[in-house]
C-alpha cells in the first residue's frame, strides 16, 4: 500500500497535463483522494460490520449462520451491539493513519491525514447514527440499557477522535440530543426501580425496629439506602459527561422529579404510620431524624448536581421538595407533641388545683412569695417536661429537637390558657362552664384573683427559662415573641380589668361583628331609600333604625333616641305562626344602673314588619360615643319555649357621631363574629358569674340564629 501511494503521489507531483494559471496543489489533490478512500472505507465498514467484528474478535464457528450484510432497522448491529460498529470505525481510522503517515508526511503543514480521516468518518457515522436513532425512537426495538451502552460508546468515539478537531472544537456536539429520548426513557424506568427499592428499604427498616445505624448516627438505615441508590443512578447520568447544557438540563429536570416522588412517598408512608409509634420512647425521634437526614442528603445531592449552575427548573423542583420535607418535619413534630396532650392536660389540671388553693389579696408580702408559689404550682408540669425532654435531647437531631421544643412550648401555653385562664368551647360561652368545663378537665372554672394572675405571670417566666435551657434550647427572642405567650399575657392583663373596661375594649375593637361590617347604609330620612348594600352574603333581612343623638346640656348625661321603623324581607321558615319582635340593646360602659334593653311588640305572620316604636337610652356621663353600640336582635316569639333568633345587626355610634339624626339600614346576620381580642374579652367576662352586666353582655353576644330556623 505504501509503495502504491508513493508512486501515485510522485505521478501527481511530476505529471503536467495542462498548464493552469492557478493549478491545484498536490496536497489538495491528495486530500480529495484521501476523502474518496475514506468514503469507500466507511461504506465497506457499514456493509460488513458484523463480519469485520467477528473476524477480529469472535472465534470461528463451524456452520455459522450467514447473516444479511449491512445494518437494518430489524438488525441494527451498531445499536444492538454498539461496541462492534464504533470499534470498527476506530480501528480502521488507526490503521489508515499508520499506513499513510510515512507516505503523506511530505505535506506536514497542508494535510493532516488523521484529522481528515476522523472528520470524514465521524461525519458519515453521525449521519447514519442519527437516522437510525430517529427510527428507533419510533419503534423502540431495544432495551433502554442497550441505548445507554451505545451512548457511552459514541461518547468515547467522539472524545477519542473528534473532540479536538479544528472543525468541531468550537461547536456543541449533536450526539447527546440523538440519545435524549432514550436517556429519558431510562430515567423513567429507573424511577420505578427507585420506588420499589424505597419500599423495600422501608420494610426492612420497619422489621428491624428503625434502629440507629450506629452509636453516633441518629437516623436509621432506610434513608441511607434510599440515597445510596439515588446517587448510584445519578452517577450513571454524570458519566455520560454530556457537553450540551440544554440536554443536561432535561436530564436533571427528569431526575429531580424522580427524587421528589421517591422522597415524598417515603414521607407519606412515615406520616401515615407515625401516630402508632408515638407511644414508644425512641422510634418517633428516629423517624423525625430520618426526615431531617433526608433534607441534609438532598442538599448534598443538590450540590453534586450543580447547585447554582443547575438548570433553574430543576433547581426549583428540588427547592420545592426541600420546602415540602420541611413541612413534613413540622407535621411530624406537631403530631408528636399532640401525643402528649392528654398527659399535659393532667399536669395542668394539677397545676390549676394547686393555684386555686392559693387565697388572699395581692400585697407586698404575697408579691414576694409569687415566685415560690409559681414553682410549687408548676411542679407536676415541670417533672413531666424534664423527664421527657432529657430523653429527647439524647435521641433527637439538634434541628429536630428545636422543632419538638417549639411544639411542646406552644402546647404548654395553649393548654394553660384553655384550662386555667380562658376555658373555651365550641358551644355557647355561657353554657360551656356549666356543662363542659368540669367534664373535660375535672376542674371547676373559677375567676382568677389578682394574686393568682401574678403567680401565673411568674410561672410563665419559669417555663420560659426552662425551654431556653441556658442557651441549649429555644432562643429567648423566639420565646418572647411567640404569639401563644403574647396571647396568654394579654389575657392575664385583661383579667384584672373591670367589666366596664372589658366591654369598652370590645366595642372599640370589634368593628366587623355582623356581615364583616359591610352593607350598612345611612340616610337623613326614612323616605330616602338607599341602594342595596354591597358585600352582604346570604341576606336574611334588613332592620331600619332611626337614631337621634341629644348632646349633653351642662352636667346632664347624654341621651340617645332609637326608633325601630321596620324589619324588611326576613328569611324565616316556620310551621307555626311567625311573630317577629325586636330587642334593642345598648352596649357600653357605665350602664350598670341604667336601662340597657327595650323590646318592641310582636307582629303576626309578617315577614316585612313595620313597628315605628321609639325608645330612649341614657349614656354614661363623660364617655365618648365611640365606646357605645346598639345591637338589634330580631326574634320569633314562641309561647312556652325560648324565643328564636331571626337575625342580628350592630350599629356602632362612632359611625353616626357627627349626625344629630339619621336612619340606618342594617343587614341582619346569623351571629356575632369576633377576632381574638373580642373572644378573649368574652371568655374573661363569662367567668364573672356574679356580675349581672357581664352575664348579660356574654349572653347577648352569644345568641345565634338556629340552623333549623323556626321549624
Amino acid at each position: 500500500i505504501n509503495a502504491g501511494l508513493m508512486i501515485t503521489i510522485d505521478l501527481l507531483a511530476g505529471v503536467t497535463v495542462l498548464e493552469l494559471q492557478s493549478p491545484p496543489r498536490a496536497a489538495h489533490v491528495v486530500r480529495d483522494c484521501v476523502k474518496a478512500c475514506l468514503n469507500s472505507t466507511y461504506e465497506y465498514i457499514f456493509n460488513n460490520c458484523q463480519e469485520l467484528y467477528n473476524r477480529q474478535f469472535q472465534p470461528k464457528e463451524e456452520n455459522a449462520a450467514v447473516e444479511e450484510p449491512g445494518p437494518s432497522i430489524q438488525n441494527l448491529d451498531f445499536c444492538q451491539s454498539p461496541h462492534r460498529y464504533t470499534h470498527n470505525i476506530a480501528r480502521k481510522h488507526t490503521e489508515l493513519l499508520c499506513l499513510t503517515w510515512c507516505v503523506l508526511c511530505r505535506f506536514p503543514q497542508e494535510l493532516n491525514v488523521g484529522n481528515v480521516s476522523a472528520e470524514v468518518m465521524w461525519t458519515l457515522f453521525a449521519q447514519d447514527m442519527k437516522y437510525a436513532l430517529e427510527e428507533h425512537e419510533k419503534l423502540r426495538l431495544c432495551k433502554s440499557a442497550d441505548y445507554m451502552n451505545l451512548h457511552f460508546k459514541v461518547k468515547w468515539l467522539y472524545n477519542e477522535y473528534v473532540h479536538d478537531l479544528p472543525a468541531f472544537s468550537d461547536t456543541v456536539p449533536e450526539y447527546p440530543s440523538w440519545f435524549l429520548p432514550f436517556v429519558l426513557q431510562w430515567l423513567a424506568e429507573n424511577e420505578e426501580v427507585s420506588m420499589e427499592f424505597m419500599h423495600g428499604a422501608l420494610e426492612r427498616d420497619k422489621r428491624e425496629g428503625f434502629q440507629q445505624t450506629s452509636e453516633h448516627a441518629l437516623f436509621s438505615c432506610s434513608v441511607v439506602d434510599i440515597f445510596t441508590q439515588l446517587n448510584q443512578s445519578f452517577e450513571i447520568i454524570k458519566k455520560l459527561d454530556c457537553p450540551d447544557p440544554a440536554v443536561v438540563a432535561q436530564y436533571n429536570r427528569r431526575f429531580a422529579k424522580t427524587i421528589t416522588k421517591v422522597l415524598l412517598q417515603y414521607c407519606a408512608v412515615l406520616t401515615k404510620s407515625f401516630p402508632s409509634y408515638c407511644e414508644k420512647e425512641k422510634t418517633p425521634c428516629v423517624l423525625m431524624n430520618n426526615v431531617q437526614q433526608m433534607r441534609v442528603m438532598l442538599e448534598k445531592m443538590f450540590e453534586s448536581m450543580g447547585a447554582k449552575q443547575l438548570d433553574s427548573e430543576a433547581a426549583d423542583i428540588l427547592n420545592d421538595l426541600q420546602g415540602k420535607l420541611n413541612s413534613v418535619l413540622d407535621n411530624l413534630s406537631g403530631l408528636f407533641a399532640k401525643s402528649f396532650q392528654a398527659r399535659m392536660n393532667a399536669c395542668v389540671r394539677q397545676m390549676a388545683e394547686i393555684l386555686y388553693q392559693i387565697k388572699g389579696p395581692l400585697n407586698q408580702n404575697t408579691r414576694n412569695t409569687a415566685e415560690a408559689d409559681a414553682d410549687n404550682a408548676l411542679r407536676p408540669l415541670m417533672e413531666f417536661l424534664d423527664t421527657n425532654l432529657s430523653i429527647f435531647a439524647d435521641i433527637c437531631d439538634k434541628t429536630v429537637l428545636k422543632r419538638v421544643l417549639k411544639d411542646l412550648w406552644r402546647t404548654v401555653l395553649i393548654c394553660m390558657e384553655k384550662t386555667i385562664v380562658l376555658p373555651q368551647s365550641s358551644d355557647s360561652i355561657v353554657s360551656y362552664f356549666t356543662r363542659h368545663m368540669y367534664r373535660m378537665f375535672r376542674v371547676e372554672p373559677k375567676s382568677l384573683s389578682p394574686r393568682q394572675c401574678m403567680i401565673l405571670e411568674a410561672a410563665l417566666d419559669s417555663i420560659k427559662l426552662f425551654f431556653h435551657a441556658g442557651g441549649n434550647g429555644l432562643k429567648k427572642v423566639y420565646l418572647e415573641k411567640s404569639p401563644e405567650l403574647s396571647s396568654l399575657r394579654y389575657a392575664l392583663s385583661l383579667y384584672t380589668q373591670t367589666t366596664d373596661a372589658l366591654i369598652k375594649a370590645f366595642v372599640t375593637t370589634q368593628h366587623a361583628q355582623v356581615q364583616n361590617g359591610m352593607g350598612i347604609r345611612i340616610t337623613p330620612k326614612e323616605n330616602i331609600r338607599p341602594d342595596r348594600g354591597s358585600g352582604v352574603e346570604r341576606p336574611i333581612g334588613e332592620a331600619v333604625i332611626q337614631l337621634d343623638v341629644s348632646p349633653p346640656a351642662g352636667n346632664t348625661e347624654q341621651k340617645l333616641g332609637v326608633r325601630v321603623i321596620a324589619v324588611n324581607d326576613m328569611k324565616w321558615q316556620t310551621s307555626g305562626m311567625f311573630r317577629p319582635f325586636v330587642d334593642v340593646n345598648l352596649v357600653g360602659p357605665q350602664l350598670t344602673e341604667k336601662k340597657r334593653k327595650f323590646t318592641t311588640k310582636s307582629k303576626n305572620n309578617s315577614w316585612t314588619a313595620k313597628y315605628n316604636e321609639a325608645f330612649q337610652f341614657v349614656l354614661g356621663k363623660g364617655v365618648s360615643l365611640d365606646c357605645y353600640e346598639i345591637q338589634i336582635t330580631v326574634k320569633d316569639y314562641c309561647f312556652g319555649r325560648a324565643d328564636r333568633v331571626v337575625g342580628i345587626a350592630v350599629l356602632q355610634l362612632r359611625d353616626v357621631a357627627d349626625r344629630k339624626s339619621c336612619v340606618c339600614w342594617c343587614p341582619l346576620g346569623p351571629r356575632i363574629n369576633t377576632d381574638e381580642t373580642g373572644t378573649t374579652a368574652l371568655r374573661i367576662l363569662s367567668q364573672r358569674s356574679a356580675d349581672e352586666v357581664a352575664k348579660e353582655f356574654v349572653k347577648l353576644k352569644s345568641e345565634t340564629r338556629p340552623a333549623e330556623e323556626g321549624r
